[in-house]
C-alpha cells in the first residue's frame, strides 16, 4: 500500500529587510553615529546634516516615522499693499484661518503697507528683524520691487507672488487666477450680452501698474475685438477703487455716448468702487443701461446682481490662492513633500441665478472671524502664531 507524502507548503516570502544605518549613512554622506543621533534624536546635528539624513532615509524607504527635518521656527513674512477692498479683506482673514491650522512651529508675519511708498515697501523686502524662510507678496509691479525680489532669491529665500504676478522674474511663484482669461471671460460675455449694436464698452480699473488689472484690462480688449467687432472698446479708465472716480468715468462716458449717438452698451470693471457705478446705472431704464460684469462676490455686489443692475462677476478664491502660496513656501523648507499644482488657481463666474445663500461656503471669508470659526470647531485650536501688522 503506497502512502502519499504531501508536499511541504511553499516557504512565506521573506520580508523585506529595511535599510540599515550603514546603507543609510553611505546615501547621506555621514558616520552610523550621526545616523543614530538624527533618527533617535540624540544629541546636535547640524540643521544641514539633519535633513540630508532624513532625505537619505526617505530615499531608502525605511519604515518609520521619521522625524520633523527642521529644528525651531519657520517664519514666512507677507507684504501687502494696503487696501479697503472687499477682496482685501477676504485675503486678510484667510491668512488669519489658514494660519489657524498651522503646525504652532510654523509663523506667518503681515506687513500691510502703503504700495506708493516704495522706500517703505523695500524696506520690508529687505528683510526683518527675525530670520525669513519664505516671502509671500502683493504689490505693484515695478522695476524697483522686481530687483529686491532678486535679492531675496538669491539669498535661496522662496518667493510667492500672492493674486498679482511679478513680470520678468524667474524663480517668483505666482498664486493667483489667469487674469488675461479672466478679462477675455469678461469680454466673451460683453460681446454676447450686449442689445444694440454697433455700440461702446467702457472699461474701468484700479491701476494698470498693477499687473494683474494690466492682463484683466488687456484680456477684455482682445476677447471683444475677436468676438464682436461693433463693439468699440474705449479707453480703460484708472479709477483707483474710488466710487466717486468710477461714477465720474461712467457719466462721462454716458454723456458722450448720448452726444455721438452710439450707445454704452457694455460696462466692465476689474477693480472695486462699484456703489458710484450702482448710483448711475439706478437712474437709467432697463434698456438704457450697459450689460455689467465685475469681479469679486462681494456683499456690495450680491444685491446689485439680485436686482439686475449687474449680470456677472468673476470671483477669486482668495482661501486657495493663500494655501496654494503656502503650500509652496511649506514644500520650499522641507515642511511638505509634495509640490503644489503649478497651475493658476480657478476663478468662478456668479450671476443673479446662482447665487449662493447666506452662511454658505463663499460667505465665510466676509462673515465668520477666526473666532467663531474656532469656537464652532470648524478650526482646530492651536498655538498662537505671531501675527505683525
Amino acid at each position: 500500500m503506497s502512502v502519499s507524502i504531501p508536499s511541504p507548503a511553499p516557504a512565506a516570502p521573506r520580508r523585506k529587510r529595511s535599510a540599515r544605518f550603514v546603507e543609510i549613512a553611505a546615501v547621506a554622506g555621514v558616520s552610523e553615529t550621526t545616523v543614530n543621533r538624527v533618527l533617535n534624536e540624540r544629541g546636535s546635528v547640524s540643521p544641514e546634516t539633519r535633513a540630508r539624513v532624513i532625505a537619505a532615509a526617505r530615499q531608502l524607504g525605511v519604515p518609520r516615522v521619521l522625524p520633523d527635518p527642521r529644528h525651531g521656527l519657520t517664519r514666512f513674512d507677507v507684504v501687502m499693499a494696503r487696501s479697503t477692498t472687499p477682496y482685501a479683506h477676504r485675503l486678510d482673514l484667510a491668512l488669519q484661518r489658514i494660519q489657524q491650522m498651522l503646525d504652532p512651529r510654523i509663523l506667518i508675519h503681515r506687513h500691510i503697507v502703503d504700495g506708493d511708498d516704495e522706500r517703505r515697501v523695500l524696506e520690508l523686502l529687505a528683510g526683518s528683524a527675525h530670520r525669513r524662510d519664505g516671502l509671500i507678496v502683493a504689490l505693484r509691479d515695478s522695476p524697483a520691487v522686481r530687483a529686491a525680489l532678486q535679492q531675496q532669491l538669491a539669498r535661496g529665500v522662496p518667493v510667492v507672488a500672492l493674486m498679482s504676478g511679478i513680470g520678468a522674474l524667474e524663480g517668483v511663484r505666482y498664486a493667483g487666477i489667469d487674469n488675461v482669461s479672466a478679462g477675455r471671460t469678461a469680454g466673451h460675455f460683453l460681446a454676447r450680452l450686449a442689445r444694440r449694436l454697433p455700440g461702446r464698452v467702457l472699461i474701468l480699473t484700479h491701476r494698470l501698474d498693477f499687473r494683474a488689472h494690466a492682463e484683466r484690462v488687456r484680456g477684455c480688449q482682445q476677447a471683444l475685438a475677436e468676438r464682436q467687432p461693433q463693439l468699440q472698446a474705449l479707453a480703460p479708465v484708472e479709477c483707483g477703487d474710488d466710487p466717486a472716480l468710477a461714477r465720474i468715468a461712467l457719466e462721462a462716458a454716458l454723456q458722450d455716448a448720448r452726444r455721438d449717438g452710439v450707445p454704452l452698451v457694455g460696462l466692465y470693471h476689474s477693480g472695486a468702487g462699484s456703489d458710484g457705478l450702482a448710483r448711475v446705472l439706478r437712474q437709467l431704464t432697463p434698456p438704457e443701461r450697459p450689460v455689467w460684469i465685475g469681479h469679486e462676490l462681494s456683499d456690495e455686489h450680491r444685491p446689485l446682481l439680485r436686482l439686475g443692475l449687474m449680470d456677472l462677476v468673476i470671483d477669486q478664491d482668495p482661501d486657495g490662492q493663500v494655501a496654494a502660496s503656502l503650500h509652496h513656501l511649506l514644500h520650499a523648507t522641507g515642511h511638505v513633500e509634495q509640490t503644489g499644482p503649478g497651475a493658476p488657481n480657478e476663478f468662478r463666474l456668479f450671476g443673479p441665478e446662482n447665487l449662493p445663500g447666506e452662511g454658505s461656503y463663499l460667505d465665510a471669508p466676509l462673515k465668520a472671524p477666526v473666532e467663531r470659526l474656532q469656537a464652532s470647531g470648524s478650526v482646530p485650536p492651536r498655538a498662537a502664531s505671531v501675527v505683525g501688522r
